[in-house]
């Protein structure tokens, strides 16, 4: 898998973001708790939550260097309580363990769920939440078709023999179902639908490139083929009505370590 170009990833994911202010404001928090964002990217919401944690303690958990060094220079006022982990979500286990996990736009990156709810349930104090949104069931359906049908295409199918989508989508019955089994109560996860809705063709372009084309492009030969792979599926986009939208459907849980 491609890494991230965390400045460009921070600079477009205004959708990410303010999902994720919602979901942070789930998170019911005195102040003093110690917290793991489970896959905090650049730190932009990161950043919120350290706010609301005064006298508390961040775990900033990533799997991509290059998010995490973003992260890390804008955090940097934040240094005393914030400590930043590369890892494998679903494999690492915080020790000792804290009072919540928060994530969001991360799950979906990971392909084993039981084993992910594993190690947060492992990473958890007794009685401490697990906050969290990513995406699930049919999200960006449409345009992963459209790319779906563009890789299978005459001009760039040769590229992508044994090509495979980098994202698992669970639906929420088989989030639910993980969780209990992993040994979470109190579990709630629901679907819900979050479009997001570009201005022209330049901004979806950019969210595409930096956001979602990441592993196909990597598959390319040079620029020119990225320009061109790109704008094949941007033209088709605005072809849509109405255009320039992206099919979010975003995958919520909350759930808690029964103790």
């Amino acid at each position: 898998m491609a890494d991230w170009d965390a400045a460009a990833y921070a600079r477009v994911s205004a959708p990410q973001f303010a999902w994720g202010q919602q979901v942070l404001a789930r998170l019911s928090l005195a102040g003093d708790e110690a917290v793991i964002d489970a896959g905090c990217g650049a730190g932009r919401l990161t950043e919120v939550l350290l706010e609301r944690l005064p006298r508390g303690r961040v775990v900033a958990l990533d799997a991509s260097a290059a998010m995490l060094a973003q992260a890390e220079e804008r955090l940097a006022r934040f240094a005393a309580r914030v400590r930043f982990v590369k890892a494998d979500v679903a494999a690492h286990v915080e020790s000792p363990p804290v009072d919540a996990v928060f994530s969001t736009a991360t799950f979906h990156w990971v392909p084993d769920h039981a084993r992910l709810f594993a190690s947060l349930h492992a990473s958890l104090k007794p009685g401490g939440y697990l906050v969290a949104q990513w995406g699930g069931g049919r999200n960006l359906a449409r345009a992963r078709a459209r790319a779906a049908a563009v890789r299978a295409s005459a001009t760039w199918a040769r590229y992508f023999e044994g090509f495979r989508e980098p994202w698992h989508y669970a639906t929420a019955d088989e989030t639910r179902d993980r969780l209990l089994a992993a040994g979470f109560v109190d579990v709630n996860a629901w679907l819900e639908e979050a479009p997001a809705r570009f201005d022209d063709a330049a901004s979806y372009r950019e969210f595409l490139v930096h956001v979602i084309l990441r592993d196909d492009l990597a598959r390319l030969p040079d620029d020119a083929a990225r320009d061109a792979y790109a704008a094949e599926l941007v033209e088709q986009a605005g072809r849509q009505d109405p255009p320039w939208v992206l099919d979010y459907v975003r995958l919520n849980a909350d759930a808690r370590r029964g103790g």
